[in-house]
């Protein structure tokens, strides 16, 4: 068998080219921290994020293209500019924990800012050391397609022949943030919703008798939301509905048919006293008996319980779907090791040169420390129980690091399984802890802040491998990449505890406002991934956890997987989120399925829907980003008490009617018009 020719970059290792610039640091620090942001709000609404090396290719390739940068500059600014979306990911699903389970009766102090910005920093750099231990073996396994580092990398060659796509992205983060304005300025209302009170009724023959009721709405008005559908696509949209239709449909209205004529009003009252102050007696009986509040808080109190055993039902089957994956990318992550670092001084060629072995020890020695140094001081636990956390968290880590590149290698950062990674750490992490005798806050705060470091390092890795990846056939320099991503995730981390301070005080003080409990875990932050954190840590370590409905939850987790549904996961988050989120979601995976229709009915080759494809990606990522980032700046107002103009005071939904259609034409219309002509090329497809 002859030898296997030896890959060439796009450019050479020869080469002398501009590439580790100051203006593609610069700019790629700053959609570091936009998109960040932007993820970190739709995380935390829709409970999930989007993958944001696409929209960085295309930011990254329309502002450089202005100061005439190279390909190599381009990929540093993507490389730095994505990472960011990592840090967010790793903050909303482990972060507002803290708060939900109590740990952190005040989501901000200071020592909060701190210990947040060196869990999330110190994740960042742990996963990107066991990158470039790892980097070589797996940028260069042909067994790993690393699909979306493909399309990333033919995206940027793409632009180099006058290709792009900014004017889709940029037009549409006006549009979502124009559409979030207006919303706020109550020029269209941002939702509809009605109750539906049936006549109390006795089963005949039995003791049983209830009132029932149902709670119907809207789709919630949001760009953002149809984004994430439009993305995701009908199939995905239609499961995360389904699960909203049982939370609302079902399980609420049937729990509150038999116990709504039993509920203690003057105990509720009371109850909801305690959390708001400045309600009298009168005025809490009074908001206590609309039904619809009363619905509200059985789904918050019973239902969502449930919908957290089904994701920990879901979560488990996912890892165990793909437990041949992460059998082998553990057996080879040991392997890899030693052929990583018997080699590392005797490569000399640009584009195979990272971070020094040294280096790279010394950075997980210091993370180490600061784990070691967390749980010691700020946690407050003992030097045992410190230390475990520590060897626990570098193995862990390391482990999970390896697999998660691993699976972007396969399958694309889009399907990592972060969420279930963070789950089991946190599992593994809880048992040995209680079993070193750790309890109360201390040991619930130790299992978060090792899951947390985890959860960033392995996000982080994963994202970082995927670039690379494209990197490596750009003929991109490695440790230049490397640094730049530790600059990334220093200032990512740096960042995002207040972008979720922003997020949980603004949601409080409009709470205040509108006569809703704010903050994270509420209807507007649902956050469900924290909240299974929280819920799970509190359970192992404390004996708080409500088993009786997590394990109702779990039965049902285990019906959907016997009913062979495609993913559990995502019909769980659907009970878990609010109905006219995930009405919403549905909405935006209809139209994606309209646009499909055309696809067929217009006879459409293969290049033409690729156009299509990588047009509606493009618009449905920026009304994301334009509502996120347009969200971010009114729960500033709302944080700082700044007033907003109120243009109705009971808007229309009839106007909300007119802008979901407006948003579906132009998911639908614009990419359909830019399918361009049969017998030109196809580009590369975005994968999300």
């Amino acid at each position: 068998m002859s030898e296997q020719k030896k890959f060439v970059p796009f450019v050479s290792a020869e080469t002398n080219m501009a590439e580790f610039t100051f203006r593609a640091v610069l700019i790629g620090l700053i959609m570091s921290v936009v998109l960040g942001a932007a993820n970190a709000y739709l995380g935390l609404k829709a409970g999930m994020t989007i993958a944001a090396t696409y929209p960085a290719a295309v930011i990254g390739m329309a502002l450089l293209k202005v100061f005439k940068g190279s390909i190599l500059e381009e990929n540093i600014a993507r490389t730095v500019g994505s990472i960011g979306e990592s840090v967010a990911a790793g903050a909303i699903f482990t972060l507002p924990a803290f708060f939900i389970a109590g740990v952190w009766p005040e989501f901000y102090t200071p020592g909060h800012y701190l210990t947040s910005s060196l869990i999330l920093i110190s994740g960042g750099i742990l996963g990107i050391m066991f990158v470039a231990l790892l980097r070589r073996v797996m940028v260069e396994d042909a067994d790993l397609p690393f699909p979306e580092s493909v399309a990333a990398a033919e995206i940027h060659k793409a632009g180099r022949s006058g290709g792009g796509g900014s004017k889709f992205l940029f037009g549409a983060m006006i549009g979502g943030a124009l559409i979030k304005t207006l919303g706020e300025f109550k020029f269209f209302a941002a939702s509809w919703e009605k109750v539906v009170i049936f006549t109390k009724q006795t089963i005949t023959g039995t003791i049983f008798s209830g009132q029932g009721g149902l709670l119907l709405s809207s789709p919630g008005i949001s760009p953002a939301y149809m984004g994430v559908g439009y993305i995701i696509g009908p199939k995905l949209g239609a499961l995360n509905f389904s699960g909203g239709i049982i939370a609302w449909g079902l399980l609420t209205p049937i729990i509150y048919y038999f116990i709504g004529p039993y509920l203690d009003m003057n105990a509720w009252a009371s109850f909801l006293m305690t959390k708001d102050a400045s309600l009298t007696l009168q005025a809490a009986t009074t908001k206590v008996s609309d039904p619809a509040y009363q619905m509200a808080q059985i789904w918050r109190f019973i239902v969502r319980p449930i919908a957290i055993g089904g994701m920990l039902m879901g979560a488990g089957f996912t890892l165990f779907k793909m437990r041949k994956s992460l059998g082998a990318g553990i057996a080879r992550a040991v392997g890899d090791v030693k052929k990583a670092a018997g080699g590392t001084g005797a490569v000399y060629n640009r584009t195979e040169r990272d971070i020094s072995f040294m280096w790279i020890v010394a950075g997980i020695i210091g993370v180490a420390i600061s784990t070691f140094l967390i749980t010691f001081f700020i946690f407050n636990t003992s030097f045992i129980v410190a230390f475990a956390a520590a060897t626990i968290l570098i193995i862990l880590a390391f482990f999970f690091g390896a697999v998660s590149g691993y699976l972007v290698g396969i399958m694309g950062s889009s399907n990592n399984p972060i969420s279930g990674l963070t789950l089991t750490a946190l599992v593994v992490t809880a048992l040995i802890l209680v079993a070193l005798g750790v309890t109360g806050e201390e040991g619930v705060a130790s299992v978060l802040g090792v899951a947390a470091i985890v959860c960033v390092s392995a996000a982080v890795a994963g994202e970082m491998l995927q670039d690379l990846k494209a990197g490596h056939l750009l003929g991109g320099t490695p440790w230049k990449m490397q640094i730049g991503d530790i600059i990334g995730v220093v200032l990512a981390g740096c960042v995002m505890f207040g972008v979720l301070i922003i997020l949980n005080q603004g949601d409080i003080a409009q709470g205040v406002k509108e006569g809703y409990e704010g903050g994270f875990g509420s209807k507007n932050l649902s956050a469900p991934q924290a909240s299974l954190m929280a819920m799970l840590s509190k359970g192992i370590v404390g004996g708080q956890m409500a088993w009786p409905l997590i394990i109702v939850g779990m039965l049902m987790g285990l019906a959907f997987i016997l009913m062979q549904v495609k993913s559990p996961m995502l019909v769980s988050v659907g009970m878990y989120l609010p109905l006219e989120t995930t009405f919403a979601i549905f909405l935006g995976g209809l139209v994606k399925g309209a646009v499909e229709m055309f696809n067929k009915r217009k006879k459409h080759n293969e290049g033409q829907c690729a156009r299509v494809e990588n047009t509606g990606v493009l618009l449905a990522s920026g009304f994301i980003a334009g509502e996120a980032l347009m969200g971010l700046v009114f729960a500033l107002f709302y944080f700082l008490n700044i007033p907003t103009p109120v243009i109705f005071e009971d808007p229309s939904f009839l106007i909300s009617i007119a802008v979901l259609t407006i948003i579906a034409l132009v998911l639908i219309y614009v990419p359909i018009k830019n399918a361009g002509r049969p017998d030109e090329p196809a580009p590369p497809v975005a994968n999300f």
